[in-house]
């Protein structure tokens, strides 16, 4: 899974420990215990999923999983924002994942 450069140096740094993503068919069967290497550029990331989580928005998903946990150096309104900025609202729709990891050593 690629990640943006900003997101990406959280996960690595474990300092990010829920990736948010809509439902792709791809992922509608991911489940805890599965390893997720994320990528951005040349650097890759191993993780584990720990528990997956559905909603219906990225408000109700940011209220229930608190939005430091999502991007620590954020505030919930810039992290709508920069959700929203890279999914629309017909990918909104699809249903949000929020995918609680954590870093595994290398």
């Amino acid at each position: 899974m690629n990640l943006y450069r900003r997101y990406f140096d959280l996960v690595a740094a474990g300092r990010k420990t829920v990736e948010v993503r809509v439902q792709y068919p791809s992922l509608r069967d991911l489940t805890a215990g599965r390893y997720l290497r994320f990528a951005c550029g040349q650097d890759e990331c191993l993780v584990r999923v720990v528990r997956v989580a559905r909603y219906t928005s990225f408000e109700e998903m940011l209220d229930a999983e608190g939005p430091a946990r999502v991007d620590p150096d954020a505030s919930r309104e810039e992290q709508l924002s920069s959700i929203r900025g890279i999914y629309g609202p017909e990918k909104e729709a699809l249903g949000v994942l929020a995918i609680e990891i954590e870093r595994v050593a290398a």
